[in-house]
């Protein structure tokens, strides 16, 4: 006869593969029943679009029938966490968007929308619902980079409320403020407006199911980054710089905004833009042109993760110009740098998100 005893202790030998701890000790496994030798739990992921669950759930099957009986009949309930209440403003519309990161830098020409833009791109890769809002309210890039310019935004109506519905592009929901100005024109804003536009495109658009929330932020440290943390519960900030000493010193600023009692926001990582130039025809060869390791160095005097760092490499650029992100599946390419660059990014993205969710 099977028991519960034994079924804790068969998935005592499951890790977590992003965390390296057990599925028992991280609390992971919850209301185990079993009858004769039907064996049912709910698997507790620390986000729903967790790219490791299908490996999780195959090795609970596997620890059952080999430390408890071949023949178990393993039912496995796939559920997550109930992720922090949305701030009272937006509750009811932020209620279903799980995971919101909010991609920053000290300094303005690091490639910060750049590496918005693919980090939302290799995250829908994985098969979670995402979403990325251009919070660069007088800088909109998303719109160009995504080849979305002069899109229409229609409204959807819920109860009594009419919300804006997102351009969808590459299985990702987008918004920016660029779709409602003149391009050409400077937005003479002040801060309160600023914050205002911010809030409506947040707020007032319909977002239903959202995994990952990317949020590309205006550079520095202002009102923009106050409104936001104050407005959504923001999961963690991702710090975008270049190897360059002038431009790490402004890391360490952008670190301390969010690390401020007023917004109160863990710094998920880390990322060296332009960390290293690598030539089309030469893939395997790296060439420092800004100087190596400067934003590794730094991440290790703060204890703060290297999430990722992005070659220098004109097809970056253009795919930005072209409106087709460099992370986009190209079958043609079985070995591309910059494409694996962004994709190994989003997966150390989320394995700290699963570090903070966990806690």
């Amino acid at each position: 006869m099977i028991t519960t005893t034994q079924i804790e202790m068969a998935l005592s030998h499951v890790n977590d593969p992003d965390l390296g701890r057990s599925l028992t000790e991280l609390g992971m496994i919850e209301n185990i029943k079993v009858d004769g030798k039907k064996v049912s739990f709910d698997l507790v992921l620390t986000t729903p679009a967790c790219p490791m669950k299908k490996k999780m759930s195959d090795d609970c099957i596997a620890a059952i029938h080999e430390y408890v009986d071949r023949e178990a009949e393993v039912d496995i309930n796939l559920t997550s966490k109930p992720q922090p209440d949305p701030k009272e403003e937006f509750r009811e519309e932020f209620k279903n968007v799980h995971n919101i990161i909010a991609v920053a830098s000290g300094k303005g020409g690091v490639g910060k929308s750049t590496v918005a833009a693919n980090l939302a791109v290799s995250l829908a890769k994985t098969g979670a619902k995402v979403a990325l809002v251009d919070a660069d309210i007088y800088g909109p890039s998303i719109p160009i980079m995504f080849n979305i310019e002069g899109e229409e935004v229609y409204g959807h109506k819920v109860g009594d409320k009419t919300y804006m519905l997102p351009i969808e592009k590459y299985g990702i929901k987008l918004m920016s403020v660029g779709f409602f100005v003149d391009a050409a024109k400077a937005l003479a804003w002040r801060g309160p407006m600023a914050s205002g536009a911010l809030k409506q495109l947040l707020g007032e658009t319909w977002w239903d199911e959202i995994d990952y929330m990317v949020v590309d932020m205006p550079p520095g440290t202002g009102d923009i980054q106050l409104t936001l943390a104050q407005t959504i519960p923001v999961t963690g900030a991702i710090i975008v710089s270049t190897p360059q000493q002038v431009a790490l010193a402004d890391v360490v600023r952008g670190v301390e905004l969010f690390r401020n009692e007023a917004i109160n926001v863990p710094v998920l990582g880390f990322v060296e833009n332009m960390a290293y130039f690598t030539p089309a025809e030469l893939p395997d060869h790296k060439y420092y042109i800004f100087g190596q390791g400067g934003c590794r160095k730094l991440a290790e005097e703060m204890n703060i993760p290297l999430l990722g760092e992005i070659p220098l490499v004109q097809s970056i650029a253009e795919s930005g110009d072209l409106g087709k992100p460099a992370a986009l599946f190209n079958p043609e390419k079985t070995q591309d740098p910059v494409r694996d660059a962004f994709d190994a990014l989003a997966q150390n993205t989320i394995k700290e998100i699963c570090k903070l969710n966990i806690r």
